[in-house]
């Protein structure tokens, strides 16, 4: 059994900015997360640092918090942050009156809201609609959730905190109304034991009402559902927002060499993560009044996460209804039960200051009178000189900032090492996002990666321009050479991963995609043939017999690659896996570089994938049908 001051369940941006506060003040603090680090709704979302522009009108309170935190978050975790704008536009489709109220609403929440004629606006942002009527500069900026979240839990552990990934809760104990701990099961070993504590934190986020039933209290959460896309060009410098009350589609996120279209608002179940092709069709349309020539863009996904919102005695609450302010719920006074808590509501922006009041109220039971330091404490360290130049002479171009920012200073000064000793060490492996072999071996070694998915969220692998198409082999065969903890079954490394990137996919099969979608099964499913004899990738998102015959662009799309004039069929995974390719005769290097050997009866295939994969090679076999 394990000891602690608080236990924390929920690993998403509430709960790590919680267990870094108590970290700093002194507390001994463990968080229990059923997933990956920030796998729910803190990494679903645009990535937007609110500037508090959005809601200056209907929840000046939410404004002035998001504006104070995004000054704050810039300055303490600036690794995290792209430091852009954000611009309102007026269209004509928006309320004039609208604007008014908003530009007062600005002024009173300490907001700043610099009026650009659009001549400026379109000087800024070529690709904005040249129709607008008016536009104002504020300071909305974007922030990498993954990053963030890791970069908390490793400021956390330096100080004494501990994490447990893909250990679920299964049980609150009490006694005479007073909390003792929880029982908890490793979803792995699937050892269950218990952890003992004076204080409980339940920081689940669309999860709270569920683990808040272990303990038999109600919680009236109404969880969200917003659907994203992800847009493989940066089709703006800086955010931009429709200047109109908050509504679906309205906002675009440009982040690193991408963009993505936010959001969807409807109740949801708080697993669900599913998306559709008419809320993208509907989407696309709106977004068009902000971009006109939104379709000649290529999407890259579409994805979906459900906001954690507390709707009080209101039964009958939904969607954007529902405040997107926070509440901390003490159980001792609202259901009996002392030094439990539960954490609802708030915004990505505003984690640090919610973890902050939270804290506040927490610690003087635990007798601890220490104050918050997070605004003013750094989240990591910030490299040296030093280390910077001998990065730049070892790595390859453009990625040293990138993997710096990644991993922070200690981990990016071992993986510098690393490539010193083993030029080959600075392979890249992922080329979209510059990822090299150094890092994925250093993060597959982690005791909290448990598969490629998890390796993706440290390290961006598989995020980029190509989905995972050419990373995912490399991916696969560097991870098995330096670890077995978790790398044993091959097949299921490629179809964990290339399953939750075509959940994304999906949605949008279309022109150019279908030809990429085509690729990838020309990779995997023929030449490495993942799929055993008869077996579909995964029947539980297979396409249904009319989707596949209906998967059609918007009507009004005019797209780069004109879509079929009479319906587009996703492909259909062919009847039975083929035999073992076999390498062309040219070049040779990818018969030695990348080996298949496949057998249908066997209960696990065994695919080996070396580490210098020849992907002209693979490509070519695709375009011969060989």
């Amino acid at each position: 059994m394990l000891e602690t001051d608080v236990v924390i369940i929920g690993g998403g941006a509430t709960g790590a900015g919680i267990m870094r506060d108590l970290c700093l003040r002194g507390v001994k603090a463990i968080l229990v997360e059923r997933g990956d680090l920030g796998c729910g709704t803190s990494s679903r979302f645009h990535g937007l640092l609110h500037s508090g522009a959005r809601y200056a009108v209907k929840d000046s309170n939410a404004a002035i918090e998001c504006i104070e935190e995004n000054k704050i978050l810039r300055k303490i975790a600036p690794e995290c942050v792209e430091p852009i704008k954000s611009i309102f536009i007026r269209t004509p489709e928006d309320d004039e009156a609208y604007e008014s109220q908003w530009v007062q609403a600005c002024a009173r929440a300490g907001i700043s809201a610099e009026p650009l004629t659009v001549e400026q606006t379109l000087e800024m942002e070529p690709n904005i609609s040249p129709k607008i009527k008016s536009a104002y500069l504020c300071p909305g900026a974007a922030i990498d959730g993954f990053r963030l979240l890791w970069h908390i839990f490793d400021s956390s552990v330096k100080l004494g905190g501990k994490l447990l990934t893909y250990t679920n809760v299964v049980a609150i104990n009490s006694s005479n109304g007073v909390i003792e701990g929880v029982t908890v099961q490793d979803k792995y070993t699937k050892e269950t034991y218990k952890i003992a504590c004076k204080y409980l934190i339940n920081a689940s986020g669309p999860w709270c009402s569920q683990v808040a039933g272990l303990a038999g209290i109600d919680i009236n959460i109404k969880p969200s559902k917003g659907t994203l896309i992800a847009f493989n060009h940066r089709i703006s410098t800086n955010v931009i927002h429709r200047l109109h009350k908050p509504a679906d589609a309205d906002i675009f996120v440009p982040h690193g060499t991408v963009t993505i279209l936010g959001t969807t608002s409807m109740d949801a179940d708080p697993d669900d993560s599913s998306t559709t092709q008419e809320e993208v069709r509907a989407m696309m349309e709106i977004g068009k009044a902000t971009f006109e020539d939104l379709e000649k863009y290529r999407i890259l996904r579409v994805f979906a996460g459900c906001r954690p919102l507390y709707a009080g005695d209101d039964k009958n609450a939904s969607g954007r209804a529902v405040s997107r302010d926070f509440v901390a719920l003490d159980h001792g006074q609202r259901d009996g039960l002392k030094n439990f808590m539960s954490v609802c509501g708030g915004k990505f922006t505003t984690h640090r200051q919610m973890a902050e009041k939270v804290c506040d109220m927490i610690c003087p039971v635990l007798g601890n009178t220490k104050k918050c330091t997070t605004a003013s404490v750094m989240l990591t360290e910030a490299p040296s000189k030093e280390l910077m130049e001998r990065a730049r002479k070892v790595f390859p171009a453009y990625g040293v900032e990138l993997s710096e920012h990644r991993q922070g200073a200690d981990r990016f000064s071992k993986i510098v090492s690393k490539i010193e000793h083993d030029k080959d060490q600075g392979e890249i492996i992922c080329e979209c996002e510059n990822v090299t072999r150094a890092e994925v071996e250093m993060v597959a070694q982690e005791p909290t990666t448990h598969s490629i998915s998890d390796l993706r969220r440290r390290t961006r692998l598989g995020m980029g321009t190509c989905q995972g198409t050419f990373c995912t082999y490399r991916a696969v065969g560097t991870v098995q050479e330096v670890t077995d903890r978790w790398t044993s079954n091959t097949k299921e490394l490629f179809k964990e991963f290339l399953e939750a990137r075509w959940k994304g996919i999906r949605p949008v099969m279309w022109g150019n995609q279908i030809r990429d979608v085509e690729l990838t099964r020309g990779i995997y499913e023929v030449s490495l043939n993942i799929n055993k004899e008869g077996e579909t990738v995964n029947d539980s998102i297979k396409p249904s017999a009319k989707e596949a015959t209906t998967a059609k662009a918007p009507q009004a799309a005019k797209a780069v690659t004109p879509a079929p004039k009479a319906e587009v069929k996703a492909p259909a995974a062919p009847k039975a896996a083929p035999a073992a390719p076999k390498a062309p005769a040219a070049p040779k290097a990818a018969a030695a570089q990348a080996k298949a050997a496949t057998s249908s009866g066997d209960a696990q295939m065994q695919i080996k994938v070396t580490k210098r994969a020849d992907k002209a090679a693979i490509q070519a076999q695709v375009k011969e049908g060989k």
